[in-house]
């Protein structure tokens, strides 16, 4: 199969590209910048390609599948499923993007008509989540409620350091009775049971508000992190500056002075999921994982999607709907805590 890491020069471009090599995987290297690409490409002795999103379908047309690592995917993602489709090329990204999934599921009878598989949010956003939020729901199929929550270590790259950026006025987010509410950042706050200790954690909007009700359908969704009690009080009176012009310019400068956590951080840290879910009759179940950083999860599970991609029925989907609940497990370092019932 020959595929394709868009934006390969890219802090996680880089390292799905890098890590392809090492399993003896050998895809085109691909983006914009000419002088940032090429040098990469040569390093690793692999074919690069130099072209925009508007030229992506041509540059597509012998390609079984792209990895679309180039953010910020609330501007690039729409036109590269653009350009698959065309092109009938499998597509997946690293989004984390709320609106990005949603946008990407109202073209599952698309994909389906092009034979295309269209899988966003195929790395740590939101693989352990999604998963996790499956598993949850084979133990309770009655589920009425979910909570996800996750902690990171290690730092943020450029890239997500921009999204992050783009997002900050944007306040909270969550699924109310099936539907995507706006709702003040923080508006919860609850302990999760993470495998290495229990964490307060604050609500926060994250991908699964969108991707786990499709995966499970439980239409209460709430995702959490860790987050200062006082960042909840204080969003309604920073939101309106942090969508200014100038907060934005400023906030874009300083993400782009963000390298990305090095290889020794990486090494060293790792990432937590928990989930837990209830039904009206009050039955509890939780699960929990550990897995490393979450840029090399990231990397090692782009490489293992695009691997399964040609046995996944076409459409949208998410990591759970394309390949599993268990699909998580297969990622290197991952240990999951089995569901148990809350008593």
């Amino acid at each position: 199969m020959t595929w394709m890491v868009y934006g390969a020069y890219g802090f996680t471009g880089t390292l799905v590209a890098e890590l392809a090599v090492r399993r003896g995987l050998r895809p085109v290297l691909a983006g914009r910048d000419a002088a940032k690409l090429r040098p990469l490409a040569e390093r690793l002795g692999l074919e690069h390609r130099v072209f925009g999103l508007d030229q992506a379908a041509g540059a597509l047309q012998d390609v079984d599948a792209v990895a679309h690592c180039a953010g910020p995917f609330s501007a690039t993602s729409g036109p590269m499923v653009d350009a698959c489709l065309e092109s009938r090329t499998h597509y997946l990204d690293i989004t984390g993007e709320i609106d990005v999934f949603e946008a990407v599921s109202r073209r599952d009878e698309e994909a389906k008509r092009a034979g295309v598989v269209l899988l966003p949010g195929a790395g740590f956003d939101v693989v352990p989540t999604d998963c996790i939020a499956a598993m949850l729901h084979d133990a309770l199929p009655t589920a009425t409620h979910l909570d996800l929550a996750f902690v990171v270590q290690g730092g943020a790259s450029t890239g997500t350091a921009m999204t992050a950026v783009e997002g900050s006025g944007g306040g909270g987010r969550a699924r109310v009775g099936g539907e995507i509410r706006g709702v003040p950042l923080g508006h919860r706050r609850r302990t999760a049971q993470f495998r290495d200790r229990p964490r307060e954690v604050g609500a926060i909007p994250w991908g699964d508000v969108s991707t786990a009700y499709r995966s499970t359908g439980i239409p209460n969704i709430t995702t959490f992190t860790t987050i200062p009690g006082v960042l909840g009080k204080l969003q309604p009176l920073t939101a309106p500056l942090l969508r200014t012009d100038l907060a934005q310019r400023l906030g874009r400068a300083l993400a782009k002075r963000i390298g990305g956590p090095s290889g020794p951080t990486r090494a060293r840290t790792r990432c937590e999921v928990f989930g837990e879910v209830w039904d009206g009759d009050g039955r509890r179940v939780r699960a929990a994982l550990t897995g490393p950083n979450a840029y090399d999860l990231t990397a090692d599970s782009v490489v293992e999607a695009v691997r399964r991609l040609a046995g996944t029925a076409p459409g949208a989907h998410t990591p759970s709907s394309a390949f599993g609940s268990d699909y998580v497990r297969a990622l290197d370092g991952v240990v999951v805590s089995e569901p148990t019932t809350v008593r």
